[in-house]
């Protein structure tokens, strides 16, 4: 006799019917809870639209709906994703590869907790005891008053006299920043010239603007007198002047000097979260130098003289985590047992997760996208949640074949907890640790949106679609390499981990540099060759734009359009840019019209006006080939490049960029798609695609598969060949064993990560690593091209 299934327990899959997302194509799909789903298919089938726009984003939606009206208020309004129905949802937690905050005082311990953590252990146990768990925080400056404070008491007012004291960890000195800054004045402003002619060389203190007006009104100086010529009263105030107020014009204004403004404009953000302008103007104006005062630990004398058998908190943030693992393990102290229990799994977690090489005291903004996605996942593997639903975003990004194995048994372990597990995946290695694999395609963009399978790994590889029949690609060995041409010489790298490591990169052909995460790569190859004149660094940073901006407007391609629509037709270009005189007046060249409903979802409409065509209707009636601006806007890139190729259409400048697009895999994007909407992948291949056009020699990339299927590789790498033919010289940091394979020159990293790593341990052809299998690199690199 069959026992009755309870009717809570028949709730065993996610339902997604008719889902319309983007590119998606009314898809209806299947998915087990409780088990690890790898979804696969070429950059931009749809993907990232099923797992994060739909089924992530209406989880999120409907958790933020069980709060009061008051607290969503306060909450990201999430709009409803188009989709019919979706029926067993459970929490969502999406670990994704944004990179963590870029704030300056943002590490790797206080994102984790980790800081915290320490902080009061110290404040228990440190000897001498010097406070609070406050008095170990670089945040916390020491700071101490006494004044007179007014009370009522029994109906009346009384003065009281009151002192406080708050002792901080804060170094004075560097504010807890770890570094000082110094300026040099001859690239804040030229002596020779008078402030109303210009002096000032600061980007964005222009003297026909409301910075020129404040500049020649405040009194404190002579506006129309050269800087050489001001009295140390004069030039003081320019500089370090105090915030003062002042009235400008009849308005009344706080002026301050440039040095302070500049501080807190300009030096309170991460040099890498800078715009490309203002990242340049810093290099050239100030030098950053670790602070005296502290070393570099952010933290004050008496911060750093309490310690615990002879280690204090700064010397802990500074160990490689996996020591400082060790380290706490040996402490045994009863009165403070659960606390060092929760930071022993807290740095037990960094050293299974791959990140033991790390230190608490890493800036996190300088995480790479892989490092930052490990970190998030910290404070999940300790979780005792189950039935959640975890999203992951390609976590294999960042990791060496060897690390590989173990990102999914981590994946395995948090399904074996009874949750289910969704995965955004390209790597054979990660998509054969699937319970469940669903295939979308059969192409990107508009020719993909549909799933062309579902089941097993093994039904994959027999199902003939574009995965199936690429996920046993092999990359050979190639059998003639190209001789180089010169060497860049680097001498005595000591960046980070790199323990003064000399190397000679050859130039003229293409250069891999591997080694497992936390080896040394970027700190070899960034720390010592992206300053150089001559280089050109493509990287997965965010590209800075609104959802306004797109492919055609970043890489340049919509000007050349505008003019050629502007020629063809007798009017002003100006009229073919939706920012512009040609933009709709109903949704500002939008193409929606946003309505905000304070604490519910705002709702975006399309423009009754210009049906999200973001024109004016007249700007319409203009040609360019039979096709007007905004259907040109909507062409696929690759369509776009046989359209703008002859005919009426040509347009040879147009065309050479398309080419560049379409060699970097960006065929299925269209050309007015918001940056806003790309992943990490895709936005370094368009600015690889925007950059191949400079006069740039040396080109470095970072890791240029991230995001590739496989059947993309292929074409990445004759990319790669084509940019070597030309002449110029291509250093790639990878972990993608196709491109070490058809690699002309391999520079290996380790043999560990941390302390372990920062050596060379091999710099040769890649037919002799594989001969010699000497390092794990070699062993994985052979093992591939065996099979």
């Amino acid at each position: 006799m069959t026992t009755p299934v309870h009717p809570a327990d028949s709730h065993d899959l996610i339902r997604v019917r008719g889902a319309r997302e983007n590119n998606l194509r009314d898809v209806s799909v299947d998915l087990p809870k409780r088990r690890l789903t790898v979804f696969t298919g070429v950059s931009g089938s749809g993907k990232s639209s099923l797992v994060f726009a739909t089924i992530a984003a209406e989880s999120q939606r409907m958790i933020n709906e069980t709060y009061s009206t008051f607290v969503q208020g306060f909450m990201p309004t999430l709009a409803r994703p188009d989709v019919d129905l979706l029926e067993g949802l459970t929490t969502a937690i999406i670990v994704d590869q944004e990179r963590m905050g870029a704030n300056i005082r943002s590490t790797v311990g206080t994102a984790t907790d980790a800081n915290a953590m320490l902080r009061i252990l110290f404040s228990r146990l440190g000897r001498p005891h010097i406070g609070t768990a406050k008095a170990f925080s670089f945040n916390v400056a020491s700071m101490s008053g006494a004044g007179a404070v007014t009370m009522e008491k029994a109906g009346q007012q009384v003065k009281e006299r009151r002192e406080f004291s708050v002792q901080g960890g804060m170094c004075p000195r560097c504010e807890g920043t770890g570094h000082v800054t110094d300026f040099d004045r001859s690239a804040l402003y030229d002596e020779e010239r008078s402030i109303s002619e210009g002096a000032l060389t600061i980007p964005g203190y222009t003297m026909d603007g409301w910075y020129g007006r404040i500049f020649r009104s405040t009194g404190l100086f002579d506006a129309d007198k050269p800087i050489k010529d001001f009295t140390q009263r004069e030039l003081r105030a320019l500089l370090y002047q105090e915030p003062t107020k002042l009235k400008v014009e009849g308005i009344n204004v706080t002026f301050e000097g440039l040095i302070p403004k500049i501080q807190k404009s300009f030096l309170a953000k991460d040099r890498e979260a800078m715009q490309p302008h203002i990242r340049a103007f810093v290099d050239r104006a100030v030098t950053f130098a670790t602070c005296p005062d502290c070393d570099g630990t952010r933290l004050n004398e008496a911060a750093r003289s309490s310690k615990i058998d002879g280690t204090s908190i700064a010397d802990a943030c500074r160990m490689q985590i996996s020591d400082l693992a060790r380290w706490i393990r040996g402490l045994e102290e009863p009165s403070v047992a659960p606390l060092l229990q929760g930071l022993r799994e807290t740095l037990d977690s960094f050293v299974e997760i791959g990140l033991g090489y790390l230190s608490l005291d890493r800036p996190s903004g300088t995480l790479s996208g892989g490092e930052a996605q490990r970190t998030k996942m910290i404070r999940h593997l300790g979780s005792s949640l189950t039935d959640v639903t975890y999203v992951f975003d390609e976590p294999s990004i960042g990791l060496h074949p060897h690390d590989i194995q173990r990102m999914n048994s981590l994946l395995l372990r948090l399904r074996d907890k009874g949750n289910t597990v969704l995965v955004v995946e390209h790597k054979p290695e990660m998509i054969a640790g699937a319970d469940h694999v669903v295939d979308l395609g059969p192409g990107a963009g508009t020719a993909g949106g549909g799933i062309v399978y579902e089941g097993s790994l093994e039904g994959l590889r027999g199902s003939g679609t574009l995965t199936g029949q690429h996920l046993d690609d092999r990359a050979r060995l190639k059998e003639t390499l190209r001789p180089a041409t010169g060497v860049l010489q680097i001498r005595g790298a000591s960046t980070n981990n790199l323990q003064d490591v000399d190397v000679d990169v050859p130039t003229g052909v293409l250069v891999a540099v591997t080694g497992v995460a936390g080896s040394g790569k970027s700190s070899l190859i960034h720390g010592s060759l992206a300053r150089e004149d001559g280089v050109v660094v493509i990287d997965q940073g965010a590209i800075k734009g609104s959802r306004r901006s797109n492919p055609a407007t970043y890489t340049g391609l919509l000007e050349p359009i505008r003019k050629a629509f502007a020629k063809a037709n007798g009017v002003k270009p100006a009229l073919f840019s939706p920012n512009s005189e040609g933009a709709c007046p109903t949704c500002n060249g939008a193409g929606v019209v946003y309505m905000d409903l304070a604490m519910m979802a705002g709702v975006a409409t399309t423009c009754d006006e210009c049906e999200g065509r973001r024109f004016q209707a007249s700007v319409l009636e203009y040609t360019l080939g039979g096709k007007d601006i905004s259907e040109v806007l909507s062409m696929p890139i690759a369509a776009a490049e046989d359209f703008f190729e002859a005919g009426e259409a040509r347009i040879p400048a147009a065309h050479k960029i398309l080419v560049r697009l379409e060699d970097v895999g960006l065929g299925y994007v269209t050309l007015g798609q918001p940056l806003t909407t790309l992943s990490g992948g895709e936005r370094q291949r368009l600015k690889l695609a925007a950059q191949m056009g400079d006069k740039g020699e040396v080109y470095i990339l970072d890791e240029p598969t991230t995001g590739l299927h496989l059947a993309d590789v292929q074409n990445l790498l004759g990319l790669l060949d084509r940019l070597v033919d030309a002449g110029r010289s291509v250093i790639v940091i990878e972990h993608h064993q196709a491109v070490m394979a058809h690699a002309d020159w391999i520079i290996d990293l380790g043999p560990g990560a941390g302390h372990d790593g920062g050596r060379i341990v091999f710099e040769g052809r890649p037919a002799d690593l594989v001969a010699a299998r000497s390092t794990l690199t070699g062993q994985h690199l052979a093992e591939y091209v065996a099979g």
